[in-house]
């Protein structure tokens, strides 16, 4: 029989709402994997285009071209980590954590509803980030659409 502390529940309960500054320090930190995923992404773009670069196709093919697949990869890099811990690498070291609002892990449907909805935030300047600072959860417009918290987890819950 598992223990009470082993329930997602007893998690939800030891964590506490993140504040925006650490969502800010995780990211800085996600910048790093997340340069290394581009560049290998944009290797992979001049491989299969024979070398030539994204602006000889034109503007909007361009863009299609170099951004649209960083912004894949970049998606396919949070929503696994998410999904598989969820954590990326630039919140595991605060303790900082994506669960569905009931405490369990989130679904893969969520984290890219997430992740959509992150960039949409950040896009609009980041408005979407800031509702934080005065959501009384400290969530901000992608927690809010994919029924996601980002927490910090007590010390004693790091596994």
């Amino acid at each position: 029989m598992n223990s009470s502390a082993d329930t997602p529940e007893t998690h939800a309960y030891s964590a506490q709402p993140a504040h925006l500054g650490w969502r800010l320090l995780a990211m800085v930190y996600d910048l790093f994997p997340v340069l290394a995923l581009c560049l290998a992404t944009s290797g992979l773009e001049l491989l299969v285009a024979h070398g030539r670069t994204s602006d000889q196709f034109g503007p909007v093919v361009g863009m299609l071209v170099s951004v649209v697949p960083a912004w894949l990869v970049t998606g396919a890099y949070a929503v696994i980590s998410w999904r598989r811990g969820g954590a990326t690498i630039g919140m595991r070291p605060w303790r900082l954590k994506v669960l569905a609002t009931d405490g369990r892990p989130a679904t893969v449907r969520a984290l890219c509803l997430r992740y959509v909805t992150a960039t949409l935030s950040l896009l609009a300047f980041g408005l979407g980030f800031a509702w934080a600072l005065f959501d009384d959860e400290r969530r901000c417009w992608h927690d809010l659409a994919a029924g996601t918290r980002f927490v910090r987890m007590d010390r004693s819950d790091r596994g």
